[in-house]
């Protein structure tokens, strides 16, 4: 294989890569009536959880049980 060849493999591995992690970040971003579903719940049980990779969804899981049923719902419909 050429250097040529090798170089464009690994721009379009490079490429998909990001297409697909921005994808992933895209799915994983909550909606704003997600994050107004949840902004008590978050205040009274995740308040000092910083955001960012997943921390908060994780912390508002952890106390599914306590949630409100509209952030329950919220926390379902975004696992969709």
């Amino acid at each position: 294989m050429s250097k040529l060849h090798a170089a464009a493999l690994v721009c379009a591995i490079g490429l998909s890569g990001q297409v697909l992690l921005s994808g992933q970040v895209l799915a994983q971003t909550p909606t704003a009536d997600q994050r107004s579903a949840c902004k008590p719940d978050y205040k009274k049980y995740c308040a000092g959880t910083a955001p960012g990779g997943g921390r908060i969804v994780a912390c508002l899981n952890k106390h599914r049980d306590k949630l409100t049923a509209i952030c329950q719902n919220a926390i379902d419909t975004r696992k969709k």
